[in-house]
């Protein structure tokens, strides 16, 4: 499989109603809500925490950004990969630099960068893919520019850290999209369970790349 972050050793974690640890804790305190999730990877000596793809969340109640339209959004289109800040991230295939922004709000992505991959996959049929990498450190986007050529293998930036990576625990959102739909430096991480079947044909289950077993 392609390499996106070192994956030595993990825990999958739930962030579904299912789990009632989530209702012990302040998730809007963003200090408490990340001492919980490194917690529970160090119970297990795991070096980071995964999951997500569409996945049913409560945890966005936490941020005005996903509950100010008219249906709440709660459904997760990406995998999660909650590793300490200054964690490496590194591309998966060749390709350019699509675009980069920093969305800066509380709950959002922070510092992201979008990378189009050109080339015949194994996995799809599709011979144009996008990757998504948010929550990153904002020299993550030093340097960067749209068009840049990314080599299989580089990295590319690095897990950022709460408030800058949209204040959230330090994690990777690594997505995959088909169709960018005309936008840039953003694409929704997460959508309304009303759009889930729609998303779901244009956002592609990570782990076909990540291979997490």
């Amino acid at each position: 499989m392609s390499k996106v972050i070192d994956l030595d050793s993990y825990i999958w974690l739930d962030f579904t109603a299912n789990n009632k640890d989530l209702e012990t804790i302040d998730l809007e305190n963003t200090t408490q809500f990340s001492e919980y999730v490194f917690n529970k990877i160090a119970a297990v000596n795991a070096k980071m925490g995964v999951g997500g793809y569409m996945e049913h969340r409560v945890i966005y109640r936490r941020s005005e950004h996903f509950s100010a339209q008219e249906e709440p959004r709660c459904i997760h289109l990406g995998i999660d990969l909650w590793a300490e800040a200054g964690t490496p991230i590194y591309a998966p295939f060749d390709g350019v630099v699509q675009s980069f922004q920093n969305n800066d709000n509380f709950g959002d992505y922070g510092p992201t960068i979008i990378l189009e991959h050109l080339q015949e996959f194994d996995f799809t049929p599709n011979e144009k893919l996008y990757t998504l990498y948010g929550h990153l450190s904002l020299a993550s986007l030093d340097g960067i520019f749209e068009g840049k050529v990314i080599k299989k293998g580089e990295k590319i930036a690095e897990i950022g850290n709460f408030p800058i990576n949209g204040d959230w625990p330090p994690h990777l959102h690594f997505q995959v999209m088909t169709d960018m739909m005309g936008m840039k430096g953003d694409f929704a991480g997460v959508c309304a369970l009303s759009e889930k079947e729609k998303y779901k044909q244009i956002c592609l289950d990570p782990n076909l790349i990540l291979g997490l077993k």
